[in-house]
């Protein structure tokens, strides 16, 4: 199965609001990651943002066996330079029931800071996410404690932003969209993308979740996806709305895909 490397492709796959699930989809080797990364972006986007890329010790052994999976040298780092995703690595100590973040080479974050992640364990790297232990927590625990060697699976979500840039802190969202109006929504309103996958290196254990975004302004998507996400607007309001600021830019959000 092919989620595809682009939002138009994502977006019918894409979780946005609503009940929160993980589905997730088992993915074929050919589709893990973007084929042709534009390598010029990665390195500016690592050079621009050096506190992407944070370690552990822990993270040596399995980022020199990923490296290896991907016939290069070195560790996490240069496995994220040579490829379009971020990449961030996950362990399981003995005496622990929960995997922890033990590596991340995180060139375009969203709106998250690495540096305050590294040692967590899986609950509390999902706290801020409304619902997360009530709903989901469990079943991650579960699919992470079975997923195999070899197995690869993959998953999309989409947020509104008030920026094109690839690398997303989130400002205030009553200044951020302080401008959106459903005249101009379709070239001030972007929509953002995280193509994730997930899978166990065989000889360390350790499991690497990827990353890839993708930004799109709302104006340059199909006319389905753009009613699509009007449509999903009411369901995020009742959700995750507030912790998104959906409430700054749904009406204008809206009101645009009345005249697409």
């Amino acid at each position: 199965m092919s989620l595809g490397f682009s939002v138009d492709e994502l977006l019918p796959r894409a979780r946005g609001g609503g009940t929160l699930k993980m589905g997730l989809a088992r993915l074929d080797e050919s589709e893990w990651l973007q084929p042709e990364p534009d390598l010029a972006a990665r390195a500016e986007g690592f050079a621009t943002y050096p506190d992407g890329i944070q370690l552990a010790p822990e993270a040596e052994a399995p980022g020199a066996e990923l490296a290896t999976l991907l016939g290069l040298s070195g560790g996490l780092p240069e496995a994220a330079r040579a490829h379009h995703e971020d990449m961030c690595l996950l362990t399981l100590a003995p005496c622990e029931e929960q995997y922890r973040l033990v590596g991340a080479a995180v060139a375009w974050p969203s709106d998250w800071v690495p540096a305050e992640k590294l040692g967590l364990p899986l609950r509390a790297l999902h706290a801020p996410i409304q619902g997360y232990e009530e709903q989901l927590a469990s079943g991650v625990d579960n699919f992470m404690a079975k997923l195999k060697p070899g197995a690869i699976y993959g998953r999309c979500n989409w947020f509104i932003a008030a920026t094109g840039k690839r690398r997303w802190i989130a400002e205030p969202p009553e200044r951020a969209f302080a401008h959106v109006t459903p005249e101009n929504a379709g070239k001030t309103l972007f929509v953002r993308s995280e193509r994730q996958t997930l899978r166990r290196l065989p000889e360390t254990g350790a499991i690497l979740f990827t990353i890839g975004i993708y930004v799109s302004p709302l104006g340059q998507l199909s006319a389905m996806n753009i009613e699509r996400l009007a449509s999903a607007i009411e369901k995020l309001l009742e959700g995750e709305g507030e912790r998104r600021g959906a409430e700054h830019y749904a009406q204008a959000l809206i009101g645009f895909a009345g005249k697409v």
